[in-house]
């Protein structure tokens, strides 16, 4: 798991989102983005691209954190909520796992204990070699 603020640090665009990691275990992760006007949409609410990068953030640091180099091969999202101003958290834990796949489920939630988002995604997992 030492690797996983590397991990973030080197993935770009959640830089440029402004993710944060909160916390992270073999099998999970919480993961938080402060809400400013460049995460807004039209409509002033928080851009649902931006809601699902954080949960794919949150899911691929759960499903990274044991070592294992795993991929994104099926995600999903349903939004629940709208959110405008604030913060986002997004608490990601491993649902099943065998040695080629991992299934897991990210909770996004405002900072007022609200769901705004549930996300499923399921991950190839390689081979260590």
């Amino acid at each position: 798991m030492e690797h996983i603020p590397s991990f973030l640090d080197a993935d770009p665009f959640s830089n440029e989102l402004g993710i944060k990691l909160e916390s992270v275990s073999d099998n999970s992760a919480v993961l938080s983005l402060s809400v400013t006007q460049k995460h807004l949409n039209g409509h002033g609410t928080v851009h649902g691209g931006v809601i699902y990068s954080l949960a794919d953030a949150a899911f691929a640091v759960a499903c990274n954190a044991d070592g294992i180099p795993s991929v994104a091969i099926n995600t999903s999202v349903t939004y629940m909520k709208s959110i405008k101003s604030g913060k986002l958290i997004a608490k990601a834990y491993e649902f099943s796992k065998n040695h080629r796949l991992g299934s897991y489920i990210v909770e996004v939630y405002d900072d007022g204990g609200e769901k705004i988002a549930v996300f499923q995604g399921l991950a190839y997992r390689k081979s260590k070699k």
